[in-house]
């Protein structure tokens, strides 16, 4: 918990989480809204497909955007429109006029908003962090935070929509971003530090080809993005079917759905807390490598699971090793790119695992149409393993050269 000693980081930490529990509480509502409006697996996909979509057309210019001008600015713009949209759609559920098409239009203009936020947001920790060696900690405490919210939102929300119906859920969400606004509005602005532009006189385009060239030259974080982008594209297929398992597999309702849901934010807690309590960067590329592994086996193991409790237990397994992927790709990155170009980098890791959830949601939805659901995960488990073997296979081959910095060897090998 050391990073909370940071009087603007525990503000922000707080403030986050309880908007995040609405959040978590508005995803999963709205792929059980869309797949009982619709009643098809095809939708459900397009549908989150469309809620991602922006992400990979925008997020690299929000990522020039969170190295250009004041990242807590463009965070509070972002979760004012955030609230905007999340009132929009509970007024449209609430007066019972919602219809797919107006959830799949909400959707994307909320993915906008993601395209400048996630990249400011993700950046924006190691302005409030006064010192650098608790940014990892600060990064696992922000993971612990976003999945304790995963556990706590979905379900909750179970309960809200199976006695209240889906509305109610999108109300608590818009109400739940006071939050973060009154703990961004609280903070020591004084404090933050400046975002560091060596080139203020470069033009955009300048400056996005220069992040760019950054990301591709530099052979580490150039294939921990890939690793990231390939996992998001074909590892999450589980998570955009999951309302048709809770309806159609385990014959259950909404609560059903926010059980499985919050079985993967208990088990994505542990995986956090066990990435706050390292001290040392060391070997972080194989705590990847067996994460991307074991979660690949466990999604196979799901993918024909009919027992609920065991398909619990299975969920919080892989709620644990995703985390140990994602969040793990993110310290990397943290670690080792340098803060002027810390806004475009993690503007591909926000591209990487989520502007690639278009195509992922989309070949779920298609695939599910077509093989079924459960064979369509079972694919999925099978491509995890194998990328988690592509990407030992990457990081070995550049660890072990010698014009390699120890940094680099330290963190990706130990």
């Amino acid at each position: 918990m050391r990073a909370l000693r940071n009087r603007n980081y525990r503000l922000f930490f707080f403030g986050n989480g309880l908007s995040l529990i609405g959040t978590w509480m508005q995803t999963v509502t709205v792929g059980w809204l869309v797949y009982r409006l619709s009643h098809s697996s095809y939708i459900l996909g397009v549908t989150g497909a469309l809620g991602t979509l922006p992400v990979l057309l925008f997020s690299i210019f929000g990522g020039y955007i969170a190295d250009k001008i004041s990242r807590y600015k463009v965070i509070l713009v972002t979760q004012v429109f955030a609230m905007i949209q999340a009132f929009l759609l509970a007024l449209l559920t609430l007066s019972g006029n919602i219809k797919v098409a107006h959830i799949m239009i909400l959707s994307f203009i909320l993915g906008t908003i993601n395209a400048f936020d996630l990249p400011a947001r993700q950046s924006f920790i190691v302005n409030i962090v006064e010192k650098k060696e608790d940014l990892p900690n600060a990064i696992s405490l922000n993971s612990f935070l976003v999945n304790g919210a995963r556990l706590v939102g979905p379900s909750i929300a179970g309960i809200l929509v199976a006695s209240f119906g889906e509305g109610i859920c999108f109300l608590l969400n818009a109400v739940s971003y006071i939050a973060v606004i009154s703990a961004l509005l609280m903070m020591d602005v004084q404090k933050i530090k400046p975002v560091v532009d060596s080139d203020n006189k470069g033009k955009v385009f300048e400056k996005l080809h220069e992040g760019f060239r950054y990301v591709i030259g530099f052979v580490p974080v150039r294939t921990v993005i890939l690793y990231v982008a390939f996992f998001s594209t074909f590892g999450m297929f589980y998570g955009v079917l999951m309302p048709v398992f809770a309806k159609d597999v385990f014959s259950g309702t909404a609560r059903t759905l926010g059980f499985l849901v919050g079985s993967g934010g208990f088990g994505a807690i542990i995986g956090a807390i066990y990435l706050a309590s390292r001290r040392k960067h060391a070997g972080l590329g194989k705590v990847i490598h067996f994460a991307g592994i074991i979660f690949g086996l466990c999604i196979i193991l799901f993918s024909y699971c009919s027992v609920l409790w065991l398909a619990v237990i299975i969920l919080a397994i892989v709620g644990a090793t995703m985390v140990l992927q994602i969040v793990t790709g993110n310290i990397v990155l943290q670690t080792l790119v340098s803060d002027e170009k810390r806004g475009r980098t993690m503007s591909f890791h926000t591209l990487a695992f989520m502007g690639t959830q278009p195509v992922g949601a989309y070949l779920a939805g298609f695939l599910g149409k077509y093989i079924g659901i459960q064979n369509t995960v079972f694919l999925s488990g099978i491509l995890c393993i194998a990328g988690s073997i592509v990407f030992r296979m990457k990081y070995l081959s550049f660890a072990s050269k010698g014009n390699v910095n120890d940094t680099v060897k330290q963190v990706f090998t130990g």
